[in-house]
């Protein structure tokens, strides 16, 4: 109570404190209760004293605002954004009692740095059943989301002689930008209709490895074809090069059932990595990274190096509902509510008349609106986000840019209600008369 008063003001800086004694009489408490909760704050810096001058409250602690402060509401279109309030509370909450009513005392200590065993078991026969992977709990890592799974990679391939990586080109800039800070240099692969163009891949015999995203591409939505898979797995085993998988939105298909990880057709040469924050939601730093066992040593020690321990109660929640069926039962609402809004968000678009063309298949939480080539996509993009939509344009997806490539949107759905689609389409409308 005291520690409060004096960060709100309620006591200035300088104030002289009352005498112990007086204070436990005035809230009923021993002296000694009053005498401890002083040491405490003279120990914190609270309070400061002089032997003759009393007890008196310090200058630079008083004055901070206790009212919590708002939380800005999410970015309004940020493709990769899921539907926040979809998060299975109630599921999650129960899956978490479970967890802490079950753990053992060694669970709450540093763990395995693979990741508890429970849920690298649970994950590795889901990846099995839904993603067609060829997965052993044992060469598997969870990770703290994609990025962790990223880092690890980019570092080991940094240690190697070959420091070089190709990406697609367009890409995520996240993702380019990590493994370029991670002191590897990115080498850009176009992309077509097809997937990544492996013919186009330069000089794959000084690659330590590729990074793509077969499932839906980032950010054309297009899915890598069976002859451009065939050809990457030709070109990392003749090239001993690492193909990088990051899952992107492979839960998510609209138009048929998911298509198969690219992995499944070559575990010898590919490294799997996936998470939950398009399924459930970015706050729970859970991901999982699955590679070959060439690679898996090099990894763990990285880890240890990095991350000592993971969220072991996490982990466990998370298996429980994968155990249970919680988690499919979730996807499979979700991918119900996402399939509708983007079918919605496709529908005003096409109603507008904007001569907007949409690209990429009928799959995950963002969709690629090409503009007319009359249009320029910067004036466009600063009208929208000055409307509060956090669209991204694809230029700033580039490695490079040729001037005849039309601007396009990258439009995430999965978080907007309908009410907010028509206004996006709306705006658009606008900024690009």
């Amino acid at each position: 109570m005291l520690r409060e008063l004096i960060r709100t003001g309620g006591m200035p800086a300088g104030t002289l404190m009352p005498p112990s004694r007086s204070v436990a009489d005035a809230f009923g408490v021993s002296r000694g209760v009053v005498v401890t909760a002083y040491e405490q704050l003279l120990a914190e810096g609270f309070l400061l004293a002089r032997q003759g001058s009393g007890t008196w409250v310090a200058d630079s602690v008083t004055g901070a605002d206790p009212t919590p402060k708002p939380s800005a509401p999410p970015p309004v279109a940020r493709p990769g954004l899921p539907d926040l309030g979809g998060f299975p509370r109630t599921r999650w909450l129960a899956a978490y009692r479970h967890a802490l009513s079950t753990m053992s005392n060694a669970d709450f200590g540093y763990g395995d740095p693979r990741g508890h065993e429970r849920l690298r078991v649970e994950l590795a026969g889901h990846l099995r059943r839904t993603r067609g992977a060829v997965v052993d709990p044992e060469l598997m890592l969870v990770v703290n989301g994609v990025a962790e799974g990223l880092a690890l990679l980019a570092d080991v391939v940094a240690a190697t002689e070959r420091r070089r990586i190709a990406v697609e080109d367009p890409a995520s800039p996240g993702a380019r930008d990590l493994m370029a800070r991670r002191g590897l240099t990115v080498v850009g692969v176009p992309v077509d209709a097809e997937g990544i163009v492996a013919d186009a891949i330069p000089e794959p015999a000084q690659l330590g490895a590729i990074l793509l995203t077969p499932a839906h591409q980032y950010p054309t939505g297009v899915l890598l074809s069976a002859t451009r898979r065939r050809a990457l797995i030709e070109l990392a085993r003749t090239h001993d090069v690492m193909l990088i998988e990051d899952d992107y939105d492979g839960a998510f298909r609209y138009d048929r059932n998911p298509v198969g990880c690219l992995q499944g057709l070559a575990p010898d040469v590919t490294v799997l990595l996936g998470s939950v924050s398009k399924t459930l939601a970015p706050a729970l730093r859970l991901g999982w990274l699955a590679g070959p066992l060439a690679w898996h040593e090099r990894l763990v020690d990285r880890r240890v190096i990095t991350n000592l321990a993971g969220q072991a109660m996490d982990q466990l929640a998370f298996a429980h509902l994968l155990l249970t069926g919680g988690y499919d039962k979730h996807v499979r609402q979700m991918r119900h509510r996402y399939r509708l809004r983007r079918s919605h968000l496709v529908a005003e678009l096409a109603a507008a008349r904007l001569d907007v063309v949409v690209r990429g298949d009928a799959s995950g939480l963002h969709l690629l609106a090409e503009l007319p080539p009359r249009v320029d996509e910067r004036t466009v993009l600063s009208s929208l986000r000055l409307n509060g939509f956090d669209v991204q344009g694809l230029s700033e997806c580039r490695l490079g840019c040729p001037p005849e490539v039309p601007g396009g949107l990258i439009i995430g759905y999965a978080a907007l209600a309908p009410t907010s689609i028509t206004r996006l389409v709306s705006a658009l409308g606008k900024a690009i008369d």
